[in-house]
């Protein structure tokens, strides 16, 4: 079929990769523009743009796809199917009405729950035991289309964000060679989404990894795990200064430990929660380097408290 790819997150990767190879036509990848990154903010295309061009394949960066130039470009191609993943605009009526036989979009959650940009994160922030990949034909409100199909993963007690992300990467081109043979031969699902079942999860951005030690322990010791390596998780010291937390973290029992304070274990450092407290791994403090907790707290002569939320 022809195929016009629409994607700018690194989790499409293995996507393109596997179309490139699939027999499938590729007309072309829409992908963001490129966009200023690191310290120096130097101009850097989106990964799967590389991939693109090494492929040798017709590659456009419009500024949106609500223009009428952007859809009358990608009408011109006459795809059969457009593949949505990890683009980052949100597509109007038009444009998803372009392909002869579907505009489908690959999801990282088993959809209804968690529509939104941070699936990934959200599953295991909740604890979910599960999470997988959504192929779903698209409409006009956010993941809400009906599901051709899902393939689910089991969570690990160990599972970080970063390590689901590529997990579930990995995955979706399974869920893509499946749905679109049954596009190709008319049989598709169309399973309608239970609305009694949705839940939204938005973007993440940097300040919401700031720990706030009147949670649980448990619930912290996911979020550390839910948000390595983006956003990252963080504390501020009562010293003064941001601490990054990194996985992996252990729940302990300290019941004579207040939220955010400090104590010394034989295992390490141990910091009080809402309820529980947990045994602190790698920390990092501005413009330091990382390094064992326990570590840390020794080189602050065994003074430190961190401030909870905001404080």
């Amino acid at each position: 079929m022809r195929i016009v790819i629409v994607a700018t997150g690194d989790v499409a990767l293995p996507t393109w990769d596997w179309l490139e190879g699939s027999g499938h036509e590729i007309l072309a990848l829409v992908t963001q523009p490129d966009k200023p990154a690191g310290r120096r903010l130097l101009l850097t295309p989106p990964a799967i743009k590389l991939r693109a061009l090494a492929a040798q394949a017709p590659v456009l960066q419009p500024e949106s796809l609500r223009t009428r130039n952007a859809i009358d470009t990608v009408t011109a191609l006459q795809p059969d199917v457009i593949i949505v993943m990890a683009y980052g605009q949100i597509l109007t009526s038009r444009f998803l009405e372009i392909p002869r036989i579907a505009c489908i979009n690959l999801h990282a959650s088993l959809l209804p729950r968690f529509r939104g940009a941070a699936c990934i994160q959200a599953a295991i922030n909740h604890g979910d035991l599960e999470s997988g990949i959504s192929v779903m034909h698209m409409v006009r409100a956010l993941d809400a289309g009906d599901v051709i199909l899902q393939k689910k993963i089991t969570i690990s007690s160990t599972e970080t964000g970063a390590t689901l992300h590529d997990r579930l990467a990995e995955l979706a081109p399974l869920a893509l060679a499946e749905s679109l043979e049954q596009l190709e031969i008319g049989n598709a699902q169309r399973n309608p989404q239970d609305p009694s079942q949705v839940t939204y999860i938005g973007k993440l951005l940097r300040d919401d990894g700031l720990l706030d030690w009147n949670m649980s322990a448990e619930s912290l010791e996911r979020r550390i795990r839910a948000y390595h390596s983006w956003p990252g998780t963080f504390t501020h010291m009562a010293s003064g200064g941001r601490l990054k937390i990194f996985p992996f973290t252990k729940v302990v029992s300290a019941s004579d430990l207040t939220p955010g304070q400090t104590q010394m274990s034989s295992e390490g450092l141990v910091v009080g929660c809402g309820v529980g407290a947990l045994l602190l791994d790698e920390v990092q403090a501005e413009g330091g380097k990382r390094m064992p907790a326990i570590a840390f707290a020794h080189g602050q002569r065994n003074e430190v408290r961190f401030l909870i939320g905001q404080n």
